[in-house]
């Protein structure tokens, strides 16, 4: 039964006539068969017995008389009436079994084979058509109806995940209107206070030009900070556009640009940076520009939250290349969603120089070279954090 589900849709109607007149062809074998019996023993109730058996035995043995058809006169209305029955069975029984045959070959198919994919498809796209994807389609048999199903179901899928995505996106749209909202207040609200306090002054008779100057400072740097974080945003507007561009990458030539990196870091925060890059002949294919850009950021966050030094692991492989980095800080005290967020703060009081886009830009780097970025706790202590970048042509 099985096989007989699985068949294509072809071969199915094909097995369903060819059983349907195989069945009407016996049947009416069998119904023309009955019609001629029930004729001829009508018309022997109105044949002379006496004269037919004479002429059986004028014949010889080896002759077989037919029993003679009584006149339209000579039968009751009851007789003739079954007599020309039977002379229709016997003509037109097998085109109406046929006929009949090919009827029901027809509808056990459409109920069999094609009714339940159908009522499936149909009320998957209504369903579609309200935007509810929470649904599966059950239909499992091979043939080319659950094909159709199959890939129907794929794009259901592909549906609930887009959906999924935009949702996603959407929120984390509001995320980011919120944070621009909060990051920009307070700049705003204390330049405000300081313009407040030197209109008091300026009125006023004794002018502390100390005092004003401190003021005018701090303004200064307030609009610094709005200033840098506007660039930020910037950059960030134009992260989903950008592609990553193929190219060859060596671990000598990796290592030496991450070194050159290391020089500058390590006297921005003066503390120890332990490079390993284990040699390898292998040449990765991949954008460096986006690879050095993410290591520089994995490399500040765990100089600015490490206590003394930072150990970073670079493999490189044909297929992948990963950089591993790890301090000797207090590791992560939240989930990995929450921290590759957009302008996440582990510590409210860090710096006012880093705008919290530093993880979230690595995520997305890594997962547009086809890689991803782990991160996790070492059980020493420190936090881990490992970027795979996968092979690009």
């Amino acid at each position: 039964m099985g096989k007989i589900r699985n068949l294509s849709v072809r071969k199915t109607i094909l097995l369903y006539m060819a059983v349907a007149l195989f069945c009407s062809f016996l049947l009416s074998a069998v119904v023309v068969r009955i019609a001629a019996r029930t004729q001829m023993l009508i018309w022997w109730n109105y044949v002379d017995e006496e004269a037919y058996f004479k002429a059986v035995e004028s014949e010889g043995p080896d002759h077989v008389t037919d029993i003679p058809r009584p006149g339209v006169y000579e039968m009751t209305p009851s007789d003739h009436f079954v007599s020309e029955l039977c002379d229709f069975l016997q003509t037109y029984t097998i085109l109406i079994l046929s006929v009949a045959g090919s009827c029901a070959a027809v509808f056990l198919f459409y109920r069999n084979k094609l009714q339940k994919p159908i009522e499936e498809l149909a009320l998957a796209s209504k369903r579609i058509a309200g935007n509810h994807l929470d649904f599966n389609i059950t239909y499992e048999n091979k043939d080319e109806m659950g094909v159709l199903c199959m890939e129907f179901e794929r794009m259901r899928k592909q549906l609930a995940e887009n959906n999924r995505i935009l949702w996603k996106n959407i929120e984390e749209e509001k995320m980011l209107r919120a944070a621009i909202a909060h990051d920009l207040r307070s700049p705003l609200s204390v330049l405000k206070g300081y313009q407040e306090m030197l209109m008091e002054y300026l009125t006023g008779e004794d002018i502390d030009m100390e005092q004003a100057m401190e003021m005018l400072s701090e303004s200064r740097h307030q609009i610094d900070r709005m200033d840098f974080f506007v660039e930020t945003m910037r950059k960030m507007s134009s992260l989903e556009n950008r592609k990553p561009i193929a190219g060859e990458i060596s671990a000598g030539q990796l290592e030496s640009d991450i070194r050159a990196e290391l020089a500058i870091l390590d006297k921005e925060y003066g503390k120890q940076c332990i490079l390993q890059v284990p040699a390898s002949n292998e040449i990765f294919c991949g954008d460096k520009a986006i690879i050095l850009e993410v290591t520089e950021n994995l490399l500040s966050n765990a100089l600015r939250y490490g206590k003394h030094q930072v150990e970073i692991m670079v493999k490189v492989g044909y297929s992948d290349l990963s950089i591993c980095v790890r301090d000797d800080g207090e590791g992560f005290k939240e989930d990995a969603e929450k921290i590759v967020e957009a302008f996440y703060r582990q510590d409210v009081k860090d710096s006012l120089k880093h705008a919290g886009i530093g993880m979230y830009i690595s995520r997305m780097y890594c997962e547009k070279h086809g890689g991803r970025l782990v991160l996790e706790n070492d059980e020493r202590g420190g936090a881990v954090v490992t970027a795979i970048f996968r092979r690009i042509m």
